[in-house]
């Protein structure tokens, strides 16, 4: 079994904390480590070092090598460029495939939160025997509450860590839609997280989007002798002719070899600075305090972030806000309005 983290995003959601250098995954939001520190240990449960790579960018390396220096070089696959994630999982599970034949490929996000990891890894196991039978599984998340942030998969059955038949994948829905998926309990939330054979997901590929088979063999001979910089030098020109789309839309959407595993792993995305509200504690006042000396009069409902413990936050009269301070800039922003931190970032 083999493990691809896909590492490579910006995570613009947490500006001003992440930035396109230092972005979520290198960042400590939820403990004292780094969110891809705590991947790699999740999956340590599972398989060795040599056996994780880490698909991200080359302004991400030295982040990635800082966090993680027990990883090989080798086994950090420098993406030349964005082209979503049919693209990374073509490329990455290819890079991965000159090292065992056929491997079985465990594809997870590097900034995903995991509470019970013994839940995780019997699921991860179930899920590879299932895909050792020619099947690309999924991880559904049972819904906890009527979610209107993640996309969701109806499924044929419900039950926990028995895979089953993934009938469609829908997009996120508005909040009564959402809780007409909760009451029917053949929904799940669509974790990102797959598991497929090598041979089995470039066959898809192929049926479904034959442009990425293409590209990938103009670079197959690149991809077997060289790694690192070098390797992402050399296929820079073949990688942007990569059709620009997501697994789910080039695959996981189409196919008929999608198995849906229910798990009740305590997963959260992490997706915003909002996700914050599920993980840590409130004062009486309802408000969330990271890194930060916070002293307030008639404020609540509020996510305070600052650079240090000792670094001294006050407000007067304000609720529903996230306020971050930090070395790269200082946002306030009103809770209901996070999603708009992109269009914040397009300014700057």
């Amino acid at each position: 079994m083999k493990v691809l983290i896909m590492a490579g995003g910006s995570g613009e959601r947490f500006w001003p904390l992440s930035t396109k250098e230092n972005p979520k995954q290198l960042l400590s939001l939820v403990s004292e480590k780094s969110m891809i520190r705590e991947t790699v240990e999740r999956v340590r449960g599972l398989v060795n070092f040599d056996d994780i790579f880490i698909a991200t960018n080359s302004i991400q390396v030295e982040g990635m090598k800082k966090h993680i220096p027990e990883l090989r070089d080798e086994n950090i696959i420098i993406e030349p460029s964005f082209r979503d994630t049919a693209a990374a999982i073509a490329y990455g599970s290819t890079y991965i495939s000159k090292y065992e034949e056929n491997p079985t490929i465990v594809v997870l996000a590097a900034d995903h939160l995991i509470e019970k990891v013994d839940k995780f890894l019997i699921a991860i196991k179930i899920a590879a025997n299932e895909a050792s039978k020619g099947n690309i599984v999924t991880l559904g998340i049972k819904p906890t509450r009527p979610e209107t942030g993640y996309g969701y998969i109806k499924i044929e059955s419900s039950l926990e860590n028995v895979a089953t038949k993934a009938m469609r994948f829908l997009e996120k829905p508005n909040y009564e839609t959402a809780l007409d998926y909760l009451d029917d309990g053949h929904y799940m939330w669509n974790s990102g997280m797959f598991i497929f054979t090598y041979n089995t997901i470039m066959s898809e590929l192929k049926k479904y989007v034959p442009n990425h088979i293409e590209v990938i063999k103009h670079m197959k001979d690149e991809i077997m002798k060289f790694n690192g910089l070098v390797l992402s030098e050399k296929t820079k020109l073949y990688f942007n002719n990569f059709e620009r789309i997501s697994i789910d839309y080039a695959v996981m959407e189409k196919s008929d070899l999608i198995k849906c595993l229910p798990v009740d792993i305590g997963w959260n995305d992490v997706g915003g600075y909002n996700s914050l509200a599920d993980l840590f504690e409130k004062d009486e006042s309802n408000n969330i305090v990271k890194n930060a000396r916070y002293v307030f009069v008639d404020s609540n409902n509020n996510i305070i972030i600052g650079e240090s413990s000792d670094k001294l936050i006050t407000t007067i009269g304000v609720e529903n806000m996230i306020i971050v301070d930090s070395k790269n800039g200082l946002l306030v922003c009103n809770r209901d309005n996070a999603q708009r931190i992109k269009e914040l970032l397009k300014l700057l």
